[in-house]
């Protein structure tokens, strides 16, 4: 028998007594989700003339594309880009799952790649960046020696998004067709990257692209890695909400600069048997400064 919840309980005192934060991020005017206080505003370096990309494991699996023009974008700034073929996964699922000895033996190989290359770290996906910045400290929080590395490679680790617009500081000529489009922004890339905040100022550098609200635009689709295998019920029902604020906000596609989300609602606007469809903000960029975009929209 389960014992019973007791208030005399130290940790539940904990919980009670911890008073809420009245503070919100950035989102849709109707956002709900309390937000913990964000880091200091960073200190960008001068733009590099090489970068090492982590592609992430769901890029380099299921959108390819999205990260050969992510590297596109970045030669475009005469940045040589460099790609280690024996990169793989930033050990995300793993932590998030519990499962920590196997999340570090995943973490240690990347770090290991990545101080080999010594350049800044640039990532098309806030969530594997997040891990990067925030997460491993915490992985790694009882080896002091490790922790060095890790913080070494936090402060020259960027979401892609951020590097272009505060490392390069780039100014994007819109070459595309009149269009509208909605925004998702992965909820742990939002808390942790401000990776909505530089999506937005780069698709406001697009004259002929109108970012329309959708009211669950703060809300987690439901993928959340493993979240969405060990909890399908749950995780389907929050991405047909996510999916229905897509397709009622006018906006003709989604995009998205996290590639696990963007797999979670095409798949399931692909169950419901929509046409609608989101992509990888990368690939949406590309497009649009190339003048390849297809069908204006009054």
């Amino acid at each position: 028998m389960a014992k019973p919840i007791r208030e005399s309980e130290p940790w539940i005192k904990t919980i009670v007594r911890e008073p809420m934060k009245e503070q919100f991020y950035d989102a849709a005017p109707n956002a709900t989700r309390v937000a913990p206080e964000r880091e200091l505003e960073r200190v960008y370096p001068d733009k590099p003339e090489a970068v090492m990309l982590f592609g992430s494991c769901v890029v380099d699996l299921f959108f390819p594309e999205a990260g050969l023009d992510a590297i596109r974008l970045l030669e475009l700034q005469n940045v040589r880009v460099d790609y280690p073929q024996d990169q793989s996964c930033c050990g995300q699922p793993a932590w998030t799952s519990g499962y920590r000895d196997e999340a570090k033996k995943v973490a240690r190989a990347q770090m290991d790649i990545m101080d080999r290359s010594g350049l800044p770290v640039v990532v098309p996906s806030g969530s594997c960046a997040g891990m990067f910045r925030h997460h491993y400290r915490a992985l790694f929080a009882d080896e002091p020696d490790t922790l060095k590395r890790v913080e070494n490679l936090a402060e020259r680790t960027f979401e892609l998004t951020e590097f272009l617009l505060k490392v390069c500081k780039v100014q994007l000529a819109d070459q595309g067709v009149r269009s509208k489009i909605a925004l998702h922004t992965s909820c742990s890339a939002r808390r942790e990257m401000n990776t909505h905040l530089h999506a937005r100022e780069l698709l406001g550098q697009l004259d002929k692209v109108e970012r329309v609200e959708h009211d669950h635009e703060s809300e987690c689709c439901g993928f959340g890695g493993t979240f969405s295998v060990r909890m399908p019920e749950v995780s389907g029902a929050m991405v047909k909400d996510k999916t229905r604020s897509l397709m009622d906000s006018g906006a003709v596609e989604m995009v998205t600069a996290d590639g696990g989300c963007l797999m979670n609602i095409n798949g399931s606007l692909e169950k419901q048997r929509e046409s609608f469809r989101g992509r990888h903000l990368a690939s949406f960029l590309w497009e649009r400064i190339n003048g390849t975009s297809e069908g204006e929209v009054v």
